[in-house]
């Protein structure tokens, strides 16, 4: 018998300052904490998969990069991709890439706490 992998079942970003990071998920993108969460992070009420912003793992060096998840894309769904970027953008968040309608809805990319860049869709 083989063993396979059902797919993703939690997704968390390792940045330098934790409470920053977590207070950009609430006020920037409306994401609820979790009633619990480790010492070391943040994590949210988000479906179907938790996600979490936390302390780097040891050996992780996020000064040592360029852009922290280079490679990485990471995406979240929202009611209203339009109605996010209008909101992101005059908070002043950068918006990489502008709202274009795709295969998925509406989408833009912006950059989220620490530089990652994050891609949002829906509405």
């Amino acid at each position: 018998m083989t063993v396979t992998v059902d797919g993703p079942d939690f997704i968390a970003l390792q940045v330098r300052d934790v409470e920053a990071a977590a207070a950009f998920c609430e006020t920037r993108l409306g994401m609820r904490r979790a009633p619990v969460s480790p010492p070391h992070a943040v994590v949210f009420a988000t479906e179907p998969i938790p996600f979490a912003v936390r302390e780097p793992l040891p050996g992780v060096d996020l000064d040592g990069v360029a852009r922290p998840g280079l490679g990485v894309a990471l995406w979240f769904r929202t009611e209203d991709a339009q109605g996010l970027h209008d909101q992101l953008a005059a908070a002043g968040v950068p918006i990489v890439s502008p709202p274009q309608d795709g295969p998925f809805g509406r989408v833009f990319t912006f950059s989220g706490p620490e530089g990652y860049l994050l891609t949002a869709h829906g509405g």
